[in-house]
């Protein structure tokens, strides 16, 4: 199983940013994909997941409204749509995939992870 994350990159503040996940080696259709970010000096944290059917999304408090998770299971892709973006959204971005329809908000759950890709919001 191989997943690949990249979109990252510079933007300012209120500004957007597109990332997506890539993935092979696995039934994609069947795996709940989760974004997990790690600031400097932090642990890793959740930031929003999609159901394997891509029916529910669900979002840590302080993106709900600016970031938009969304997969398209024929291409084996899932994005995340960043929008007004803030410094603290500074952080390097994981996708993360569990077998299974809904998956959850803990790293423990995923055992497929990405290489990250770094997002930097400049205030």
């Amino acid at each position: 199983v191989q997943l690949q994350a990249f979109g990252g990159g510079l933007a300012q503040a209120g500004g957007s940013l597109s990332l997506s996940c890539a993935a092979s080696g696995l039934t994609f259709g069947r795996y709940a994909i989760a974004w997990f970010r790690q600031a400097p000096g932090t642990e890793r944290a959740f930031v929003a997941r999609i159901s394997a059917s891509a029916v529910s999304t669900w979002y840590e408090d302080s993106v709900k409204g600016r970031f938009t998770v969304s997969r398209d299971n024929a291409k084996n892709t899932v994005y995340l749509e960043m929008n007004s973006l803030k410094p603290e959204d500074t952080a390097v971005y994981y996708c993360a995939a569990s077998a299974g329809n809904i998956g959850t908000s803990r790293e423990s759950s995923y055992p497929y992870w990405g290489q990250g890709t770094l997002v930097t919001v400049s205030s």
